[in-house]
């Protein structure tokens, strides 16, 4: 691992010495393309909110360490469907030079892309994702994974809530990011003296959940957690609370949840509810000061994700502008080396496999009664430092690293 730090410092180290003036960037420009959920049960936490994000990035660094370059961004519908992500991705490179992708929000599109990316010299910014990809589907050389991953989604939430006999059932997602989440359920919980005593597996996406609710209320769990995201998180609120699951002695919890996700079934309903996420617009001014940009050219204040993609563009541009280059190799040494500093994100770190470690946050929803106004949605149980939240690299699969 110290030989692969090294050597990313090295070229970093080299390509410094090219300077503004001696810049060499493809078609005379950078050209980013966001690939996203434009219409469908994802769109309220990426979709067109993602492209004002990345085009908010482009714009903060043109007035600073971008001065005088020419940047591009494009965007597009992958329709949650891989094969079309896929052909638009390979259009892109082929056809319209991109250099670099994003938002990329579906794991089963997230783990295709890579091998195309190493193909062709590209990058990818993966603002969210499965775990996978900084585990046994990591490309490191060509793809970050920045601000949220399947493992610390659950990691916040089961480490919380596990006590030694606690037992959960868990409402799946029955595609990649709900195997995902349910696979790191299980071992989390086994780790805290806990067990999943079941699970109930739903199409992608759903529109009724009754009867995957009623047999979590049947399963005599503590815990009924969803491993979805989204409108099926949406709908598993709603049914939960149709059924009285979250008056009960029983307790819900999502692994996946966002302020859309709140706003949407409303804090009456989504009271108690205990989450995690890697921002929060509320945490601190600098986020805030980000968050009513965004809303005011968005009108919605943005989702984890779409900060995401707002931080990992403008680390990538900074890393361009150092570099004097949009070669991928190149680029990615110097990502490694200049500082994770913006509005969204600091203190971070990447680390060797593409991860970039940083605090994420156990968030409790608030009652209404304790709601101050517009968008207060969330009180802060606990920090929990980057080491601790995300996957220790001692336990990485991925293969980059192991050897």
């Amino acid at each position: 691992m110290r030989r692969r730090v090294r050597t990313l410092l090295s070229a970093a180290l080299a390509i410094g010495a090219v300077g503004p003036a001696a810049a060499q960037y493809s078609d005379g420009k950078v050209k980013i393309g966001v690939m996203s959920d434009m219409s469908g049960v994802y769109s309220d936490i990426t979709g067109k909110g993602s492209t004002v994000a990345a085009q908010m990035a482009v714009d903060d660094c043109l007035q600073a360490e971008c001065k005088g370059m020419k940047i591009e961004i494009v965007s597009a519908d992958h329709q949650n469907k891989p094969d079309v992500g896929l052909a638009i991705a390979r259009s892109w490179i082929d056809q319209e030079g991109v250099d670099a992708m994003t938002d990329l929000a579906n794991a089963s599109l997230q783990l295709a892309l890579p091998t195309l990316l190493k193909e062709k010299n590209r990058i990818g910014l993966f603002p969210s994702g499965t775990a996978r990809l900084t585990g046994d589907a990591c490309m490191p050389s060509h793809i970050v994974n920045w601000m949220w991953d399947t493992y610390v989604q659950v990691a916040g939430v089961t480490n919380a809530l596990t006590k030694p006999g606690t037992k959960w059932y868990l409402v799946t997602a029955d595609y990649a990011f709900g195997a995902q989440m349910e696979a790191d359920a299980k071992v989390l919980a086994a780790a805290k003296g806990g067990s999943v005593i079941g699970s109930s597996r739903h199409p992608f996406p759903a529109t009724d959940l009754s009867s995957q609710m009623l047999a979590a209320q049947g399963s005599g769990a503590d815990f009924v957690a969803l491993a979805n995201a989204g409108g099926d998180t949406i709908n598993g609120i709603k049914a939960a609370r149709e059924f009285g699951i979250s008056q009960s002695r029983q307790q819900l919890a999502a692994f996946f949840m966002t302020v859309m996700d709140v706003r949407s079934v409303g804090l009456d309903a989504a009271q108690g509810m205990l989450l995690t996420e890697g921002f929060y617009w509320d945490q601190d001014e600098r986020a805030r000061r980000f968050s009513q940009r965004f809303k005011g050219l968005h009108g919605a204040m943005p989702s984890t994700n779409q900060a995401g993609v707002y931080s990992v563009v403008r680390h990538y541009l900074k890393a361009v502008a150092a570099a004097g280059t949009d070669e991928a190799g190149a680029v990615m040494a110097k990502m490694h080396e200049v500082p994770v500093d913006d509005d969204v994100m600091r203190n971070g770190r990447l680390r060797p496999d593409g991860r970039m470690v940083h605090d994420f946050y156990l968030f409790r929803v608030k009652k209404p009664a304790d709601s101050k106004g517009e968008w207060d949605y969330y009180d802060t149980v606990a920090t929990i430092p980057g080491d601790e939240a995300f996957r220790p690299l001692s336990q990485s699969t991925c293969p980059a690293i192991r050897k």
